[in-house]
């Protein structure tokens, strides 16, 4: 049976620009080139199926051509989280205006966004796939992975690998690159998002701070993996990621301070980026260093 192929569409409110988010490069993402698609292949929140997803932007609309089953309004719902398409730019734009150095970094690229995870369930299989390793190496083991136990995709002339589903995953009593005790820690992970603790539902209902002390209890997952899924797995554009030191040192050098800032003294200069402390953060680490230049 052939895979079903589908179009639809997300509109976009305020600047936006996908080949800045394409090109960003985080987690396993490390586009060098974009040819105006930003190719997707991912499991669906419902944990149900793979699909690939080929993302075109026409003006205020990002189209989408959608390869595998599922329902495709939650499919564009994942997809406009994963590529910040679910909040308006132009309120964000109106926070960067309100401060100097966002206005600078806005002014650089007016439609970057962040781009994310696919899901929380992802992130937790990335953190740990890459950890204790060099993140190219944590690339080539995901696609590894992918490309023997996921799903495959041809997107627009390029073929990109989906993970397993958690079923998938559980099935698995070896991953060739893997150290043999990073097993049971994957199997941990499937099992969460089986039994619901993954759900970007429920982790976005939860206060931030309870839910990340909550994805510690799963093994390899420590206070920095556990930051990253809730803040770039869940799509929030409002937590602040004070613990992460490449955010403190980017607001030292675009904030000129002759210092390098605590968790308290950033908490404080984010204030004003509310309610977009994540999408300021990443902007300044992301699009900042093109300033000093």
């Amino acid at each position: 049976m052939s895979t079903p192929i589908r179009n639809t569409t997300i509109p976009l409110v305020g600047p936006y620009d996908l080949g800045e988010v394409a090109l960003m490069g985080f987690g396993h993402r490390d586009e060098s080139t974009f040819d105006g698609i930003m190719r997707l292949a991912f499991c669906t929140d419902a944990l149900d199926a793979q699909v690939g997803v080929e993302v075109r932007q026409d003006g205020d609309t990002l189209t989408l051509t959608v390869h595998g089953e599922g329902d495709l309004a939650a499919i564009a719902a994942q997809v406009a989280r994963v590529v910040s398409a679910d909040h308006d730019g132009d309120a964000w734009a109106s926070v960067c205006a309100s401060d100097p150095v966002l206005a600078r970094v806005h002014a650089e690229a007016p439609g970057f966004r962040p781009s994310n995870f696919y899901s929380p369930y992802e992130a937790a299989v990335w953190a740990i796939l890459s950890a204790r390793r060099a993140r190219r190496q944590g690339i080539a083991l995901r696609e590894r992975l992918s490309r023997e136990h996921g799903a495959v995709f041809q997107l627009a002339g390029r073929a990109e690998p989906a993970v397993p589903l958690p079923q998938q995953l559980l099935a698995l009593d070896a991953i060739t690159g893997l150290p043999a005790d990073r097993i049971p820690r994957l199997h941990a992970i499937a099992r969460a998002a089986l039994d619901g603790t993954l759900d970007v539902r429920r982790l976005t209902s939860m206060d931030p701070a309870a839910a990340m002390i909550e994805l510690q209890r799963l093994p390899g997952i420590g206070p920095f993996y556990s930051a990253l899924i809730m803040i770039r797995a869940c799509g929030s554009a409002d937590a602040l990621p004070v613990h992460e030191v490449h955010t403190r040192a980017a607001v030292r050098e675009l904030y000129a301070l002759d210092h390098d800032p605590d968790e308290v003294e950033v908490a404080a200069i984010s204030e004003r980026w509310r309610p977009f402390r994540t999408w300021a953060a990443v902007s300044l680490r992301a699009v900042g260093s093109r300033l000093s230049r």
